[in-house]
């Protein structure tokens, strides 16, 4: 049975979850009026392959302890980019030079980037 919980305090439970993980440059980006993929991206790179299979199998157990299950999942055969779809939430966690290739945040810049300084420690934030 899914839990459910509506997309925006979903965004921001995983990237506190991603904060508590040591991921970095944690970001939310809101997409829903661009998209009907979903309502938010989450954003975040781990320092290896290592911390971003980490981060992305944290995300994935500390939501399934409330019920939350992702609909699929891609990347974690080579954990350069870990992809989570949880519907209305997308979680992407990469490497930094593969994040910077990419560049999801300049792809999607008419998204509305989301003030979440409050929810990650300080040394973590913007």
């Amino acid at each position: 049975m899914e839990n459910k919980i509506d997309s925006k305090t979903l965004a921001i439970e995983i990237a506190k979850i991603l904060d508590k993980k040591k991921a970095q440059d944690v970001r939310v980006l809101k997409v829903e009026s661009l998209t009907v993929l979903t309502d938010y991206f989450v954003i975040a790179s781990g320092t290896s392959a290592t911390q971003v299979g980490a981060l992305a199998d944290e995300v994935e157990y500390e939501l399934s302890q409330k019920g939350i299950e992702p609909y699929t999942t891609e990347g974690f055969d080579s954990k350069n980019w870990v992809l989570l779809d949880y519907s209305s939430v997308i979680v992407h966690v990469f490497v930094p030079n593969t994040r910077t290739y990419y560049d999801l945040e300049h792809l999607w810049a008419d998204g509305e980037p989301m003030d979440i300084s409050e929810y990650l420690t300080p040394e973590n934030s913007l």
